[in-house]
């Protein structure tokens, strides 16, 4: 055989192998391409980041509320960080699409930026007025599109801030505590939070006689029922300011809330154009006043905060509502009670004004779930009530009677069962 007839034949056998052994190597290859083109396409994909449309805040300078809307349901990881006092919220890559307008800040938050954080992730910064701890932080699914995260920020102690930032761990997020709000705490006390209505560069009114400011009739009286009710086993109680200190109306509530009150009891002396009206009177919550002095006590005292330059614009209406919650009927029936309790231990005892049981829409009774009531011990309008309110003795026998009132309420309510 020829030497080329070989040659020819040997390629004969040799090409089915080869492009047998080509096919097998394309095949890979493809498969290859496939795989690296799956894992790209999934990295891509976790790699979008989820378009937050929406935010809005609402609160004051107790409580604050965040609220970001988002298309898909977003990870995020907390901390706290010192010098100066912030929180921070680490997302999932996402992409703000809301007018920073909506994200403006309130309430507890002086400044509030956000931004992407690389490819992958993104950054919320909260600096805060005050020492603040979340006290919810939670992602919750809307009703009609996409997933909701909501933030709510609460004032705290400065020592309670340090041991957040002492306890947390960088490495996972950093723990929210169950709110400090609820129903009657089960401990077997009975704890009232007393509140000396004014104080600090709020003054309040001024005796007619001797210009004694309320703030300090008001803390006077405060000490002495706290006293008092402190030698009622089973009951504790507690001011929600001990000294000359400006707290605005929501701060009142929230130390009442974070302290678990289970009765709230304001203290005031107003004064009134008619000087000859006098006596004590006891207020319970109503969206309407019962009567227009009700009424235009009621304002006097809200403007309480605005007076000492401690305004804060709450935010849109319905997150408002969102924030503090509506009145629960149940609660407004319990002050209702002790309202009645305080006036059936005034009578023949304290001097009362007619129709000494009066509502009015007060903002420091909305805790929705302390039932509360606000006293007004009489006016330092008139000279004989002014009198009265700075006579020691006085103030010891009310102090006495209040006491009894709140006893018989809180038997009362443990009797059926509240």
């Amino acid at each position: 055989m020829k030497l080329n007839e070989v040659l020819m034949i040997g390629k004969a056998i040799r090409m089915p192998v080869a492009a047998k052994k080509l096919r097998i190597v394309s095949r890979i290859g493809l498969l290859a391409v496939l795989a690296l083109l799956t894992v790209s396409t999934a990295s891509y994909a976790s790699q979008q980041p989820i378009l937050a449309f929406s935010a809005r805040v609402a609160g004051d300078d107790a409580r604050t509320r965040v609220v970001i809307d988002f298309e898909q349901k977003p990870e995020f990881v907390i901390h706290y960080v010192d010098s100066p006092e912030r929180i921070i919220v680490d997302l999932s890559a996402s992409a703000f699409g809301f007018p920073a307008a909506d994200l403006a800040p309130r309430g507890l938050f002086k400044d509030i930026r956000y931004g992407t954080m690389g490819s992958d992730s993104a950054r919320m910064v909260f600096t805060v007025n005050r020492p603040v701890k979340l006290v919810m932080a939670e992602v919750q699914k809307n009703e009609d599109r996409g997933f909701r995260l909501v933030l709510d920020a609460e004032m705290t102690s400065k020592e309670q801030f340090a041991e957040i930032l002492k306890s947390q761990d960088w490495n996972t997020s950093a723990a929210v505590p169950p709110q400090d709000v609820g129903p009657v705490v089960e401990d077997g006390v009975f704890t009232v939070a007393v509140d000396a209505g004014h104080g600090g560069i709020d003054a309040g009114a001024s005796g007619a006689t001797t210009k004694t400011p309320e703030k300090t009739v008001t803390l006077d009286f405060a000490r002495l029922l706290a006293e008092r009710l402190n030698k009622v086993e089973g009951m504790k109680a507690f001011l929600t300011r001990e000294d000359d200190t400006f707290l605005s109306l929501s701060q009142r509530v929230t130390i009442a809330r974070q302290k678990h009150a289970d009765l709230f009891i304001s203290l005031h002396a107003d004064t009134l154009a008619q000087k000859d009206i006098r006596g004590a009177t006891i207020y319970t919550l109503s969206d309407k006043a019962s009567d227009r002095m009700a009424e235009n006590l009621a304002v006097r005292e809200n403007l309480s905060d605005q007076l000492a330059g401690f305004s804060i614009e709450s935010g849109p209406p319905e997150v408002a509502d969102i924030l503090l919650d509506l009145t629960r009927r149940e609660t407004q029936a319990f002050s209702v009670a002790l309202a009645d309790n305080v006036v059936k231990s005034f009578e023949g005892q304290v001097g009362l004004i007619n129709n000494p049981h009066r509502q009015a829409n007060f903002q420091v009774l909305r805790a929705p779930d302390i039932p509360s009531v606000l006293l007004e011990m009489g006016f330092l309008s008139n000279p004989e009530d002014e009198k009265l309110l700075l006579d020691e003795a006085w103030r010891a026998k009310v102090a006495g009677l209040v006491a009894n009132a709140v006893d018989r309420y809180r038997r009362r309510s443990v009797a059926n069962g509240g």
